[in-house]
């Protein structure tokens, strides 16, 4: 596909707001690892939560949505859509946690909860293993979705295609820190938007698919709309709604929906200027990315349903395209080829930038952890300022590297990244949910956790095949996910009881520090907590953000009545949420 003059315009304009915001942020980043990796604690709600919404708006999210509306239906979105649970629990009980711990990473969290070696080695050895793999395993997948872009719509050699993202990238988020990523999520979150419903627009324009009642009345479709899978398939029903609704949402630890908060959510609540500013961002964030994104991606999928209803279809349309990479996540990028010279350039653009918002958070996420959580704490506790600044920027670069080799080496589609993460964390969740109000959680309850949670997730993916995991009413990756947290969970509740708990000079200092208020009954200075008022906006958040969800949705099928009692429903959550905090 040939851009116009005009499309290369507003790519190249795109690219020169990119590097400005860069070089104006740079001047501020580079005065210390403070402001390199928090922005001096001092970001307000608004900024920060566009910028949680824009890290999650990946080059791979289109693609993973349209294979699941592909693989099974609207439905099969319940995967990630239950993850606003642990969103909600986040924003109205751990945000202003996190906020009040003071520390630079959610790793620094390790030493302030837990003592003696076992809480440096647990600090240190996940800096490593979520900083450098888990975080290059995400930023792989999401370069792998840029690699299959650009194949269908320029014809880009992959290699080419990760070398010019990773220097593009790597030296904005190098020269800027986080306040660099977060004003250039600020800028590219608006065009990714933009881009993202216009590219719906055409896709529903189509005369194959002629128009969004031709779209909707589709004998393809037949199945694929409901939003909750049919009650009378119950092996549909428990597998994609019931699971992920009652197990997954506080069992597996997943970057951007980790269970008590971590990673760059963390990092922005941390970033953010009180506590009042991080419950704000987190809210926003929630309601932003489960409710107000999906659509345009939901509705390309269902029109490229219409358009190439197979691989082989994709495979005759494009035959160059390599059998690695063919899957049915990849029909996102074949409906980007419909576009019209001059508003290509702008989904172009679009694209590139929910690629580089979400690589400059996870490499600026990554980098703090192995500056501040390994290279700071265990090889050079003395270094200057200046020294972790530029330790930072060459993590940033080594990082990029590794990522783009998994993209052009290992992974295949956004699906298969999506399951190895969930199985890897599963059963993990609820020790993040519980060790800021369980006294007997402990460094080794962590230690052995993730290594049980590894172990059966590469036993379960390497060593036990789909027929042995077959059954009536779960598929096989649900009977993975069952298995694994029940065996991680059982294991660390069991490790909790039997093991020594931290020293009661280390409870009580935590306790002082952060003040949770619930579970610490026999510590002084534990502070204050209306249980019941979080717990009911948690319920209240919800159903609110998923009111939202539902009320768009029924607006573009069509039923009015159930649209018009969705927006009043989130209309009653959102007055009830701003009457209790503010009281």
């Amino acid at each position: 596909m040939t851009l116009s003059l005009f499309d290369w315009l507003v790519i190249g304009a795109f690219f020169l707001v990119v590097l400005i915001i860069g070089l104006i942020a740079s001047k501020s980043a580079g005065k210390s690892s403070l402001e390199y990796f928090l922005g001096g604690k001092s970001m307000p709600w608004w900024l920060l939560g566009v910028s949680m919404v824009a890290t999650t708006f990946s080059a791979d999210t289109p693609n993973l949505v349209t294979g699941f509306v592909r693989e099974g239906g609207i439905a099969k979105n319940w995967a990630w859509w239950s993850f606003l649970i642990t969103g909600m629990v986040t924003v109205f009980i751990y945000a202003r946690l996190w906020r009040r711990s003071g520390v630079l990473t959610d790793l620094e969290f390790y030493e302030l909860r837990y003592g003696g070696k076992a809480a440096s080695f647990l600090r240190g050895f996940r800096a490593l293993y979520l900083g450098v793999f888990f975080n290059c395993l995400i930023m792989g997948s999401v370069t792998l979705a840029a690699i299959k872009i650009s194949s269908i719509l320029f014809g880009i050699e992959p290699i080419y295609t990760v070398l010019i993202a990773s220097v593009v990238v790597a030296a904005y988020s190098a020269l800027g820190g986080i306040k660099g990523v977060i004003w250039t999520d600020f800028f590219q979150f608006g065009i990714a938007l933009l881009g993202a419903i216009y590219a719906a627009y055409v896709a529903v324009s189509q005369p194959q698919v002629g128009g969004l009642k031709g779209l909707l009345a589709h004998e393809s479709l037949e199945g694929k709309l409901d939003i909750i899978p049919d009650l009378n398939n119950t092996s549909l029903m428990v597998s994609m709604f019931i699971i992920p609704l009652a197990v997954q949402w506080w069992s597996v630890w997943y970057p951007g929906a980790e269970p008590g908060g971590g990673g760059y959510i963390a990092q922005r609540m941390l970033a953010a200027k009180n506590e009042k500013h991080a419950v704000g961002a987190t809210l926003f964030f929630n309601f932003a990315h489960y409710a107000l994104r999906p659509w345009p991606w939901i509705l390309v999928a269902l029109a490229s349903i219409i358009l190439f209803p197979d691989l082989d279809s994709i495979q005759r349309a494009f035959p160059n395209i390599s059998e690695q990479y063919l899957g049915d996540d990849i029909a996102y990028p074949v409906m980007l080829t419909l576009l019209s010279p001059g508003w290509l350039g702008l989904v172009v653009a679009s694209l590139i930038a929910a690629y580089m918002s979400t690589i400059s958070t996870h490499l600026n996420w990554g980098s703090s952890y192995v500056v501040n959580d390994f290279y700071k704490r265990f090889i050079k506790p003395e270094a200057s300022e200046k020294e972790l600044v530029k330790m930072g920027r060459i993590s940033t670069v080594l990082l990029m590297g590794i990522a783009g080799a998994l993209a052009l080496t290992i992974l295949e589609n956004a699906s298969q990244a999506f399951n190895i993460l969930l199985l890897s964390g599963a059963g993990t969740g609820a020790i993040f949910l519980f060790r800021w109000f369980w006294w007997r959680i402990n460094a080794v309850t962590e230690i052995v956790g993730m290594i049980v949670a590894t172990t059966n997730a590469l036993v379960l993916v390497l060593a036990v095949p789909d027929s042995m995991l077959a059954h009536s009413i779960f598929d096989p990756f649900t009977m993975r996910l069952l298995i694994a947290t029940a065996i991680t969970t059982l294991v660390w509740i069991i490790t909790a009881l039997i093991t020594k708990p931290e020293s009661e000079e280390k409870l009580n200092a935590f306790v002082s520090h952060v003040k949770p208020g619930i579970g610490w009954k026999r510590f002084e200075n534990r502070g204050s907590s209306n249980l019941t008022s979080s717990i009911l906006s948690v319920f209240v958040g919800t159903i609110g953000v998923y009111a939202a969800l539902f009320a768009i949705g029924s607006l573009i099928y069509g039923n009015f009545f159930t649209a018009a009692s969705m927006i009043a429903l989130f209309g009653i959550s959102v007055y009830l949420i701003i009457k209790w905090w503010k009281d």
